[in-house]
């Protein structure tokens, strides 16, 4: 009888063992190695612990290497991944393809119209959302309420074009190194044509005219080149032609930037005193406008989605359900504190008293995210989606293409001139030869 028993127990442990093992799942996340998911991987335990059948495996991968690693995945179906971390530029391009799962269906709970509507509409492809927003960012003024003060002058809420360049001569002491702005000059589509794509948009320029004609031998664009080129070689810190985003933040923490034109999310590290000696003198503004109805800011998402190729495409709906929700934001804020949650997706983080204590410049970020139209960026009407790109799989190696030639005609190699013949001759050969 003892024998017997032991067998029957033996027996229904090894069936349940089985079935568990039958039951999990696996899910496989391509992400990026950004502070914030790093972040996310550290608090998966709290999804494992309500999600025990559901099995986590991690891709994280540096930015350049993991775009590569989820295009060729994605566009040859290979199914590696069943979450994968992808910006605000592949997902109109692939939902259009096919090559995503809806998000319609994620739970009731999960509150879909909770989220800015700017990032819904990034993220959104005739109707159908096809990611989920992990953590958004737009771009603004930031500068030295200090030396503002001491050049006499106020900076508005909603600045032009005009008052940046007074304001920059206003604060420009080349002798004590302190240059009036800084913006990016290195070359590549996420560098400095992120910034000049924006800036053209609020001067009325576009990248493509309804035909997909190429715009760069129009006034418009000739006026953003002139007026940006006059800033930096003005008022800009030597060998700008090579600075992005990193460089120019620290130039702007070590207090040598009257102005720095940038994403959102820079706003905590240049108000960190920990790595900032400016930290309690950075004001913040809308990124400026020409009174044209169109201010030069972006707008940017990383956001989690599923391939078509998923064979847990379920799970994975799970997970992402998890990683961008309300609970998620207050976890980290639990762990973390207000001050380092994900910012720029959700209404409702922008209403949270303790987000807007802890956060001094959450509301301009908000403001400048509601700025920018990614469905209407420019002036006049345009045949793309996206503010600082072009939402077409050509525009990567174009962008690349054309800020190189700009790059060059900020280190004084070429006039903007030719910089502007080039970038029209390139994009409109690419073009013809992708069958535009």
């Amino acid at each position: 009888m003892h024998l017997k028993t032991s067998l029957l127990v033996a027996s229904a442990l090894t069936l349940a063992a089985f079935t568990s093992a039958q039951a999990e799942t696996t899910v496989t996340i391509a992400t990026v190695n950004n502070g914030d998911m790093i972040r996310m991987q550290g608090l998966a335990d709290d999804f494992t612990a309500k999600h025990p059948d559901i099995k986590l495996e991690w891709v994280t991968l540096e930015e350049n290497v993991l775009r590569q690693r989820v295009t060729q995945d994605i566009a040859t179906k290979g199914g590696q991944f069943d979450v994968m971390t992808i910006g605000t530029y592949e997902v109109p391009i692939w939902g259009k393809q096919g090559w995503l799962v809806s998000l319609d269906d994620l739970p009731e709970s999960w509150d879909a119209g909770d989220l800015l509507p700017a990032m819904r509409n990034g993220l959104t492809v005739d109707g159908t959302l096809y990611a989920a927003p992990f953590y958004g960012e737009s771009s603004m003024v930031m500068y030295r309420k200090d030396l503002m003060e001491k050049a006499g002058l106020e900076m508005p809420e909603a600045p032009t074009w005009d008052f940046i360049k007074k304001a920059a001569a206003g604060m420009t002491d080349k002798e004590n190194e302190v240059y009036g702005i800084c913006l990016r000059g290195k070359a590549g589509w996420g560098e400095n044509m992120a910034f000049l794509t924006a800036m053209a948009n609020s001067f009325g320029a576009r990248w493509f005219d309804e035909n997909w004609q190429a715009q760069f031998d129009t006034p418009a664009w000739k006026n953003t080149l002139d007026t940006y080129m006059e800033l930096m070689t003005s008022y800009g810190p030597p060998g700008a032609s090579t600075n992005g985003f990193n460089e120019n933040l620290s130039l702007f923490q070590q207090g040598k930037c009257g102005m720095w034109i940038d994403a959102t999310v820079a706003a905590s590290f240049v108000t960190n005193p920990e790595d900032s000696t400016v930290a309690d003198k950075v004001g913040f503004a809308l990124a400026p406008d020409n009174e044209l109805g169109k201010r030069g800011n972006w707008l940017w998402a990383w956001s989690l989605a599923v391939p078509a190729g998923s064979d847990a495409t379920e799970a994975a709906k799970t997970f992402i359900a998890w990683a961008t929700s309300k609970d998620y934001t207050r976890l980290v804020a639990e762990k973390e504190g207000w001050a380092n949650v994900p910012p720029g997706t959700r209404t409702s983080l922008y209403e949270n008293e303790a987000y807007l204590k802890a956060a001094p410049f959450a509301e301009m970020t908000l403001n400048s995210i509601n700025a920018a139209d990614p469905t209407n960026p420019a002036v006049d009407p345009v045949p793309y989606t996206g503010v600082q790109f072009v939402a077409i799989p050509e525009f990567a190696g174009i962008g690349t293409q054309v800020g190189q030639e700009f790059s060059a005609a900020l280190a004084g190699q070429q006039s903007v001139d030719e910089a502007l013949a080039k970038a029209q001759a390139l994009t409109t050969d690419e073009m013809e030869a992708a069958g535009y």
